[in-house]
């Protein structure tokens, strides 16, 4: 059964190592699945290029303004839905936490001047709606936050390419 997306939040749930997505949380038709690493990434990377890629602002701007364009377009969306955006109580995610499933595929069509938004859990249960640019932004952003909390953008620290040549040589190696 696919439901209509009306509101949706997520939360890092550190022990379960995924962001939990809760579709209408506290309403009758509420929804939940969880977002592994790779979806939630994907979903960033994609839904941000897509998006950036039917702005008509960002295409009429000359190459080297586009990025620019881009960000001002962000920062517009997000100041347009701040007062949108409310704080789901933490007994509410619980409650939807338990019956959630894993999320299994996600798309975003272009909807007329929006987006159609369609997410499907391995039960084939899902939630779909329509958002505006400024909607799809606001959301991408709250999601972008969660992945933050999660540590999943963090770039591994590579030693430096003279850093085992500059080791003492009668250092001895550590081993496990």
């Amino acid at each position: 059964m696919i439901r209509a997306l009306k509101s949706i939040t997520f939360i890092y749930v550190p022990r379960e190592d995924r962001i939990l997505a809760v579709v209408n949380a506290g309403k009758d038709d509420a929804w939940s699945c969880w977002l592994t690493r790779r979806v939630a990434l994907a979903l960033l990377d994609r839904g941000g290029a897509y998006v950036q890629s039917k702005s008509d602002l960002a295409q009429r701007a000359p190459a080297e303004l586009r990025g620019d364009m881009i960000a001002f377009e962000r920062d517009a969306a997000i100041a347009k839905t701040a007062g949108a955006m409310s704080i789901t109580p933490p007994n509410v995610l619980q409650s939807n936490a338990a019956g959630a499933e894993l999320a299994d595929r996600l798309s975003i069509v272009q909807h007329g001047q929006g987006f159609r938004l369609e997410l499907r859990g391995q039960a084939e249960a899902g939630a779909a709606g329509l958002f505006t640019p400024a909607e799809l932004q606001r959301l991408l952003q709250m999601l972008h936050g969660e992945v933050a909390k999660a540590l999943w953008l963090a770039v591994p620290v590579q030693a430096p390419a003279g850093a085992a040549a500059a080791a003492a040589p009668d250092s001895k190696p550590f081993r496990n």
